[in-house]
């Protein structure tokens, strides 16, 4: 699936970049042939502008006379132009008729006004025509008309052509190329997130068929048992209650885990006094059993620390990691709850010298239904889901949480909020 949608995008990008990379070709084509037009007509305008100034006309006896011997090509008194290139030249009067010619016999009369065109000769010679009216004070006395063949400017344009031919499929090799890199890279995170999603499917599913199990395995003996011994019917319904009750508090965190992603509301954010905060839940928190059986010490400061969050979300992460650190630490340990800040965060720590948590584990401690050994099992450690809603709950705030843990010495969770 992933290998047929990296192919999909690769293919739909070299067919987007191609195209326009096809369209660049072609209009940089264009503008080259204007160009190279441009240049052959003013090479040809010079041309035939320096014939023209040579031409004579006067009056004798009230009558024109026109004089093109000193003409070049046209006339018998100059030397014709270096390196004309000039196919023919011919003069025609005002009249538009023909008066004399150099080169191809010319029509007699000349059918246009003036301009430059691109005509084809019968030796299949394509050739840049111009037409040039000249005057003298004001007054036409006659067209000037000449060609030079295009052989220079289609040489140039053929060799603009191959370079293109040859430039374009390379590029588009490397942009299907680059294409299908890009697609693995944008393939990454779906990846990610489908394995993760698959993963989390496949560990709700198996959380969720033990209790169900359970349920169906009393309720069946129920049904089927003839014993009229109240106390073991009582055991049953118990039984069920339980597992039922554990059902009902895997389904409400995953909920809480689907209904917090990303950031909190902003109606639900109230200045909260982390000081404040954390004296009360080490009071309420100091009278739990867990807690009972060690040193449950805190360090906090006697100036408010402010953070813009849940107070009620923020209770519920730091009496998580107490949870936790209380259950995993032998009798007589200590858990220690810090607060300070640093720079513009509020820090918050627990501290334990509990049994701590393997290095090989602690990359993947806040995922889902992660559970580090049997120790942790679901009687004593839950579903493996506090660490990574604490965590979701924290990156809802905008802050950070961390773990450090030295395997049978001790952890350290540190949490991170920005101060308001």
């Amino acid at each position: 699936m992933f290998n047929r949608s990296r192919r999909n995008l690769a293919s739909w990008f070299t067919l987007t970049m191609g195209s326009i990379l096809i369209m660049f070709a072609a209009i940089v084509y264009y503008w080259e042939v204007i160009d190279k037009l441009e240049e052959l007509d003013r090479l040809l305008y010079k041309k035939t502008s320096v014939m023209a100034a040579n031409v004579k006309s006067e009056l004798h006896n009230g009558q024109r006379q026109l004089d093109l011997e000193h003409v070049p090509l046209l006339g018998s008194m100059v030397q014709p132009l270096p390196d004309s290139q000039l196919v023919y030249a011919s003069w025609y009067d005002e009249q538009k008729q023909l008066v004399q010619f150099f080169g191809t016999i010319p029509s007699d009369r000349l059918s246009i006004s003036g301009g430059f065109d691109t005509i084809k000769t019968d030796s299949k010679v394509w050739l840049r025509q111009v037409t040039l009216p000249v005057y003298q004070n004001s007054l036409l006395i006659g067209y000037l008309q000449a060609a030079m063949p295009m052989t220079a400017t289609e040489n140039a344009l053929a060799e603009f052509r191959m370079v293109l031919a040859i430039s374009a499929p390379i590029t588009l090799g490397v942009v299907a190329l680059t294409g299908w890199w890009l697609g693995g890279l944008a393939m990454q995170p779906i990846r990610h997130n489908y394995d993760h999603l698959q993963r989390f499917t496949a560990d709700a599913s198996h959380e969720l068929r033990s209790p169900l199990t359970a349920i169906i395995s009393n309720a069946q003996y129920g049904f089927l048992s003839k014993t009229t011994d109240l106390e073991v019917q009582r055991q049953r319904f118990h039984k069920i209650f339980d597992v039922a009750k554990s059902m009902s508090t895997l389904v409400s965190n995953l909920l809480f885990l689907a209904r917090y992603q990303g950031k909190l509301p902003t109606e639900s954010l109230q200045v909260t006094d982390l000081n404040n905060l954390l004296v009360q839940i080490i009071d309420d928190y100091a009278t739990q059993p867990d807690a009972q059986h060690l040193s449950l010490v805190s360090k906090l400061l006697n100036n408010s620390i402010t953070v813009l969050g849940d107070a009620d979300l923020l209770r519920q992460v730091v009496i998580n990691l107490l949870n936790n650190s209380c259950k995993y630490t032998p009798a007589g340990g200590q858990v220690q709850l810090r607060l300070f800040t640093q720079s513009r965060w509020a820090v918050i720590q627990i501290i334990d010298n509990g049994i701590g948590i393997p290095e090989a584990d602690l990359p993947y401690i806040f995922e889902r239904f992660y559970r580090v050994d049997k120790k942790r099992s679901r009687q004593t450690g839950g579903f493996g889901l506090g660490l990574a809603i604490a965590q979701q709950i924290i990156q809802a705030h905008g802050g950070k949480i961390s773990i450090k843990s030295v395997f049978q010495k001790g952890t350290t969770l540190e949490i991170t909020l920005p101060l308001k």
